[in-house]
């Protein structure tokens, strides 16, 4: 496999001296610059792609998060900051992972994979999924576009599948529904939710919004949720 291009950006020597000695442990990943703000990070980029950054929050004038905005379409990123309260900000400019400093290298490691596993998942074909779920209800078999769908929920013996037009009840479970719809789509959020994740607009405090909904987040889904979010 072809290693992916990456760079470091963070204002620390220190910590470029344990990211780059990770990076050369790693067979998967090819080191072709090391920037000390963003300005030289914004330059390089201009002439070179990369397909991984790791960068640093907390950097003098522009910020890691500002610098991303800055960025048309920014690279795949792996912060490395001991700040996680950006977590939902950072999630629409391909934030893949979060390196809480001191960074460990089995922590780094993990990061890597999720990384590769992200990369390898959009080869695949989205042709390749289902674009409706059969259900049924009052007796007749009904299809429903997976993409007008907002959540599901669990409702006593029944399942209640909300869009923004309507809402259907159909007698299943959520596990039932949950084997039936692309797990690259949606996500379980809670024992009675499943989420589609890319119509969540917020999520804080242990609850996601959905065209205004408010949806609890179960704190053993959490940490799914975040990854699920930092990839889309």
């Amino acid at each position: 496999m072809e290693k992916k291009r990456c760079i470091v950006v963070d204002d620390e020597p220190a910590a470029h001296y344990v990211l780059v000695n990770y990076i050369e442990r790693s067979a998967d990943l090819e080191l072709v610059a090391q920037c000390y703000n963003a300005f030289e990070a914004l330059e390089f980029l201009r002439n070179d792609k990369v397909d991984l950054i790791f960068l640093d929050i907390d950097m003098p004038e522009i910020t890691g998060m500002e610098f991303l905005k800055m960025l048309d379409n920014p690279p795949k990123t792996i912060l490395t900051t001991a700040y996680s309260e950006y977590a939902l900000e950072s999630y629409d400019y391909g934030v893949v992972d979060y390196l809480l400093k001191p960074i460990s290298f089995p922590r780094f490691f993990k990061a890597i994979q999720r990384f590769l596993s992200y990369t390898n998942t959009t080869l695949i074909s989205q042709e390749e999924e289902p674009k409706t779920i059969s259900i049924r209800m009052d007796g007749r078999l009904i299809e429903v576009k997976l993409a007008q769908i907002d959540f599901i929920q669990s409702f006593g013996n029944y399942v209640k599948i909300v869009t923004a037009a309507q809402t259907y009840l159909t007698a299943s479970t959520t596990q039932q529904i949950l084997k039936q719809v692309p797990a690259s789509k949606f996500v379980r959020i809670h024992k009675s939710y499943i989420a589609s994740i890319n119509k969540v607009s917020k999520y804080e405090h242990g609850m996601v919004q959905i065209n205004n909904m408010n949806l609890p987040v179960g704190i053993t889904f959490r940490r799914e949720l975040q990854e699920r979010l930092g990839n889309r």
